[in-house]
Order: C-alpha cells, then sequence, then structure tokens
C-alpha cells in the first residue's frame, strides 16, 4: 500500500531533493522531488479512496487505533530519523513520535453528534455531518510529525482522505511516517508528496483539494488562502506567533526560571507558541536577565543524537542567517547580549543560547518573530504597558502570565489579545482544547472537537413529523 509518491513517475526519473543534517551542515539523504504536474494523479486516487473511507465509521475508528499502534511499534526509526533531519534532541523526537500516536487514538474515538431542532413548527430538524473530501496538509520543519497528525488524524477521523506534504527541510521522517501508516490503512487515504515549491502552492490551489490546512509563517499563509480561493476550499491556518510572557511583581523569579527558560528554548526556540519576549518588573528586571542567562550560558547544545544534549541546531541554513540578523540588528540597535548572541564555532547550524536586554522596543526581534535561541527581556514600570506592548504587534496566538497571586495573574491573562493564554507555564496544549490564533496568527480551528468538525459540513434533513 503506497502512501508516498514512488520515486518514478509516468516511467521518468524523478528529481531528487537533498536532506541535510543541521547538526553538521551537510546532506545525508535525499528525497524525490515531485513537480506540480504529478498531483492531479495523486488528488484522483485519494478522491476515489474517499468514497469508501467516508462509508463506514466503525471501520475507520479501527483503523486509527492500529496506525497509533503501528507508529509506536516504529518509535525507535521514527525518532532517530526525526533527530537526524530536524535536529532535535532525541528524547524531544520521542516525544513528537508519541503526540503523533495520541492525536491519532484521541480521534479515532471522536464522533460528530447528530442534533435535532424543535422549533414549534409541525417538522423536525436534524443535523447530520458529512466529510468534505480530500484535504490537503502542508506542514512546516519545526514539528514535521506533531503537526501533521494534528491535520490527517482530524481529517481522517472525519471520513476525509488526506494529501500530506512535508517541509523540503524535512521530507524523510514524513516518508517514513507515511509508510507505517500504510499498514493500517487503505490505500490512498493518506498519501505523502515531497518537493520544493510550487508544488504547495498547486497543492493549495488543486481544484480536486476541499479543505487546505496549513502550519507556517504570515506570508506564505496569505499566499496559501489566495490559492485555495480559487477552488473556494476550506482554509485552517496557524500561522507565527510572538508570545509575550509577562511577569507580575509578586512572581518568585527562582520558582518558575526554568519554566520560563525552556518555555522560550525548546526545540531550540522554534516552536510557533514559544516565549519569544519577556517583560518583567522593573525591579525584577535585572534578576529575571541573570537567572535565564545562567542557563543560557550552562545548557549543553550538540548534536540531538548526543545523550546529553539538550538544546539542538536551528534546522536551517536561511533560518540561521535570520535568526543571526535580528540579533545582530538588536546589538546595533544598542542591546546587549547577557547570554550568547553568536553562532558557534564548528559545523553545523548551531547560535548560541541567547539573553538580550536593553532592547529597544521597535527592534525585529522584539515586533516579529525571530524563531530561534533568542529572547530579549524587557523592563516596565506600569502593568498597563507591559500589556499594552504584549500586545502591540500584529500576532496573537498565545500569552502568558507569571506570578503567585493566581486570580490577578488570570485578571491579567485575560487582556491579552490572543487564541490561548497560560498561568505561569507556556505552550502546553491538550488534545482535547482548541487552539486558534487572532489577528496574523491564523484562521481557524485546530484540535479537540472543534479539529473533528472543522473537517465536516453540516448536512440538514427535514422531516414531518408524525400525525
Amino acid at each position: 500500500m503506497p502512501t508516498s509518491e514512488p520515486d518514478r513517475v509516468l516511467g521518468r526519473r524523478a528529481a531528487r531533493l537533498a536532506v541535510v543534517d543541521p547538526a553538521t551542515g551537510e546532506t545525508f539523504d535525499e528525497a524525490p522531488d515531485q513537480q506540480p504536474d504529478e498531483l492531479d494523479a495523486v488528488v484522483d486516487r485519494a478522491h476515489r479512496a474517499w468514497h469508501g473511507w467516508r462509508a463506514d465509521p466503525v471501520a475507520r475508528t479501527t483503523a486509527l487505533r492500529a496506525a497509533a499502534d503501528a507508529v509506536e511499534t516504529a518509535g525507535d526509526d521514527l525518532a532517530r530519523l526525526l533527530t537526524r533531519e530536524q535536529g532535535k534532541p532525541l528524547a524531544e523526537s520521542y516525544a513528537e513520535i508519541a503526540r503523533t500516536a495520541a492525536r491519532l487514538r484521541y480521534f479515532a474515538d471522536l464522533a460528530p453528534r447528530t442534533r435535532r431542532i424543535t422549533d414549534g413548527r409541525p417538522m423536525h430538524s436534524e443535523i447530520r455531518w458529512r466529510p468534505l473530501g480530500p484535504v490537503a496538509a502542508i506542514v512546516p520543519w519545526n514539528f514535521p510529525l506533531q503537526l501533521a497528525a494534528a491535520k490527517f488524524a482530524p481529517a481522517l477521523a472525519a471520513g476525509n482522505t488526506t494529501v500530506l506534504k512535508p517541509s523540503p527541510f524535512t521530507p524523510l521522517a514524513t516518508r517514513l511516517l507515511g509508510s507505517v501508516l500504510a499498514t493500517a490503512l487503505p490505500e490512498d487515504v493518506l498519501t505523502v508528496v515531497t518537493g520544493r515549491e510550487p508544488l504547495g502552492a498547486r497543492l493549495a490551489s488543486h481544484p480536486g483539494i476541499r479543505h487546505v490546512t496549513f502550519t507556517g509563517s504570515v506570508p506564505t499563509g496569505r499566499a496559501v488562502a489566495e490559492a485555495a480561493a480559487a477552488s473556494l476550499a476550506r482554509v485552517t491556518l496557524e500561522l507565527g506567533g510572538n508570545d509575550a510572557a509577562v511577569l507580575l511583581d509578586d512572581v518568585e523569579v527562582d520558582r518558575i526560571a526554568d519554566r520560563l527558560f525552556w518555555a522560550a528554548f525548546r526545540n531550540c526556540g522554534q516552536v510557533c507558541m514559544a516565549v519569544k519576549r519577556v517583560y518583567a518588573p522593573a525591579r525584577l528586571h535585572a534578576e529575571v536577565v541573570e537567572a535565564l542567562a545562567q542557563r543560557a550560558k550552562t545548557v549543553a547544545v550538540g548534536p540531538g543524537l548526543n545523550a546529553e544534549t539538550r538544546l539542538g541546531p536551528v534546522n536551517n541554513a536561511p533560518q540561521l542567517a535570520r535568526v543571526e540578523q535580528v540579533t545582530k540588528q538588536a546589538l546595533a540597535d544598542g542591546a546587549r547580549a547577557a547570554a550568547g548572541g553568536h553562532r558557534l564555532d564548528g559545523p553545523g547550524y548551531f547560535f548560541a543560547p541567547t539573553i538580550l536586554t536593553d532592547v529597544p522596543p521597535s527592534s525585529p526581534v522584539v515586533a516579529e518573530e525571530q524563531f530561534g535561541p533568542v529572547l530579549p527581556v524587557l523592563p516596565y514600570r506600569r502593568l498597563d504597558e507591559a500589556v499594552a506592548a504584549a500586545n502591540g504587534t500584529g500576532f496573537g496566538l498565545g500569552g502568558s502570565v507569571w506570578g503567585t497571586d493566581l486570580d490577578r495573574a488570570e485578571a491579567v491573562a485575560d487582556r491579552l489579545e490572543c487564541g490561548t493564554a497560560w498561568i505561569n507555564h507556556h505552550a502546553e496544549l491538550s488534545l482535547a482544547q482548541p487552539f486558534a490564533g487572532v489577528k496574523n496568527s491564523g484562521v481557524g480551528v485546530a484540535g479537540g472537537l472543534w479539529g473533528l468538525y472543522g473537517n465536516l459540513r453540516p448536512f440538514v434533513v427535514h422531516r414531518p413529523q408524525e400525525a
């Protein structure tokens, strides 16, 4: 049961896509570089597979549970390959595999609820739910498998088929995942395609795709929405974030410093909902900077396959250049690096974990999404100023408030303009909760029942009441 397009298509040798190990900066493998004209056959097969897949909810549940088991069985191979191409520590790759299997199990057991509406008329109105058709899932390189499952698990559970396109920086673990899932799913229910642009643009605009779900940058998300508009396909966009952490004046710095550090630096800061700005009361600012800087200076940085590594490399050369550029700009603007501030010597895409202070609020490292191991810490004198600054960008994915008085912290969290607000922690999600951004951070809702219903459309049946 193939889950990715073969290396030979229509009798010709497919182009190849080099895959780089970010810990060395060198190519270690290849994947097919598929062309946009190959998508017609892929989407057509997904459409034909959809008719059988949508017809049997019990079989879908069984298949998705078996798929979760298959992912766990292949966990060692998936985790090592994921670390090799993405760079994250092996323990984080295992956590990503576990999350992938958990999503499959969670959505396997969800089902839409039929509702009957009685409104005084002599008839019943019954709301049923129908799947949309083939779904395009376009996934970035920071969490290739976890974010893929966040898209295909609810889509498949709802009775849709899926064409999955990973980032060209991380195609290999996704191709392996597709092969693993093929042992449990019917043919063409999930297909993996890999390649450079304009493959993703063509997939988003393909007339046979009925729902495009995308995670990535704001500019690319806008392009995806424009492409999907051509066929009026539904879109779900989870875009960039520039999450702020607001520390209150009663915060106990030594108690929250570890949590705050890892909320910013997990996966080398390459998390859409990571803490990317910290606002600290002026009287505590130096203490916060010192606590975070001490952790940045001592954390073990290295290849993800090394057992002692806690922080791996930046995933790819363009992103490393971006991180370096915004850091240099901040330093030129007058900021000071309390830790890091530079690339690390040697091979690979390593950047020293960096804590910045004295950063002008207009500097790109504050106003934009840096998406790397760099964290600015800014002082404030009045809480209203901190809240205004936290809300003062075009992003609105997440935010957090840290303090001892939980009621007060919750009241401040309620003022944040974002989709999710945390208190005394950050970027922790339940499979059952909705996840959505505001402003430029996204369109639509993922997660929980909301994610399931996002892959369905209502179908209403009216019938007269019995005499």
